[in-house]
């Protein structure tokens, strides 16, 4: 019984993740965990979904056994009006006909509440997953407009069943929404090989999307830091952060041992995790980042500011840091003492294979599918 449920995930941005060919356009941390997590059910007999974008992809298309429903180009609509027609129209007629018996919606947005609104029409259920710890909090939600974030505070109560990336997370939901929720970690996908200290080229890596929280003008400074060290960038400009873009752009001269790739497809960024010895993050809030998992399988030791629930810190998968000259030190230790950054690769690749095993990580996911409560 439970092997016949179809999940539809909703993810505009999902088809690059999926499907080679459409690289060009944007993704982020979300997209991965719904395409990773959609392949695994598929590959479990669980009939699954996608509502995405139209890329001009056939409508129906499947991808490694994940059906695609397409809503909207987009660019598709003239501004206001665009947000009920085509957007709210498409994504309900998409809907419709990916017909799941469970919705499945992350990040915070207001999908969450269009899609709650379609399924308690139709006595469907919907899980939402909380991507960032802004997703909890009325006073940090990422949300632009008022009437985005009340749908969202809508279909959060509307929700069957929510996950939390993290405990923090968890304390989060229960304090502003007193809603309950159930930690359910990430999916990762396992390294292709693995590579010694000195087989590696890539000295200092940071990927990320050029937002401002995630303060990747630190990133440069750090770089001036280590002038005799390789290190390698990569992110994408998204809409609204243009001059976040342009901000970097201009500091890239005056640092030859940068190497700045722009975005990279996440079907090729793997190879630079390969390659790294060392992974940087300069956040200073997030969610559950998937660059620590794709660090830590290929037993890359991450150095941030970010450490969710500790975990860093306590498990020893690298250095916690309080300031740029921490986050200096950190990596300068591990890139000079090949034996130290060797026991803590060591650490990390131990961890994900006692944590992150696939059937582990998804038992929470198959509990709340199949929860009829």
């Amino acid at each position: 019984m439970t092997a016949a449920l179809s999940v539809c995930f909703v993810g505009y941005y999902n088809l690059p993740i999926l499907a080679r060919g459409f690289e060009e356009h944007r993704t982020g941390g979300e997209e991965v965990q719904q395409t990773l997590l959609a392949k695994a059910l598929a590959q479990r007999g669980y009939r699954a979904s996608m509502v995405v974008a139209d890329y001009g992809q056939p409508d129906g298309q499947q991808w490694h056994g994940v059906t695609t429903y397409k809503t909207y180009a987009p660019d598709a609509g003239l501004p206001v009006i665009r947000f009920l027609h085509p957007r709210w129209t498409a994504l309900h007629a998409a809907l419709k006909r990916a017909d799941a018996d469970v919705y499945y919606v992350s990040p915070a947005s207001a999908q969450l509440g269009q899609v709650a609104m379609f399924a308690r029409r139709r006595g469907r259920r919907v899980i939402f997953r909380s991507a960032h710890d802004a997703n909890c909090d009325p006073a940090t939600l990422m949300i632009k407009y008022s009437r985005d974030r009340r749908l969202y505070e809508y279909g959060l109560r509307h929700a069957n069943v929510i996950l939390a990336q993290t405990a923090i997370q968890q304390k989060l939901l229960a304090k502003h929404y007193r809603l309950p929720s159930t930690i359910a970690v990430m999916m990762v996908e396992p390294a292709a090989w693995e590579l010694s200290f000195e087989q590696r080229d890539v000295d200092v890596l940071w990927v990320n999307n050029l937002r401002r929280f995630k303060r990747p003008e630190l990133y440069v400074e750090l770089a001036r830091q280590l002038p005799d060290m390789r290190l390698h960038m990569v992110g994408g400009a998204l809409p609204g952060f243009a001059d976040v873009h342009q901000a970097l752009c201009a500091e890239l001269g005056s640092v030859p041992q940068l190497t700045y790739h722009g975005p990279v497809p996440y079907h090729d960024v793997n190879d630079l995790y390969e390659r790294a010895r060392v992974f940087v993050n300069t956040s200073d809030t997030e969610g559950f980042p998937n660059s620590y998992l794709q660090a830590w399988v290929r037993g890359v030791p991450v150095v941030a500011f970010f450490d969710p629930d500790d975990l860093i810190a306590r498990e020893g998968l690298g250095v916690a840091v309080a300031s740029l000259a921490d986050m200096r030190a950190a990596v300068a230790r591990l890139l000079s003492d090949p034996a130290h950054w060797a026991a803590v690769s060591a650490r990390c690749k131990w961890f994900m294979q006692t944590h992150y095993n696939e059937e582990r990580i998804l038992e929470p996911y198959l509990k709340a599918i199949a929860d009829n409560t």
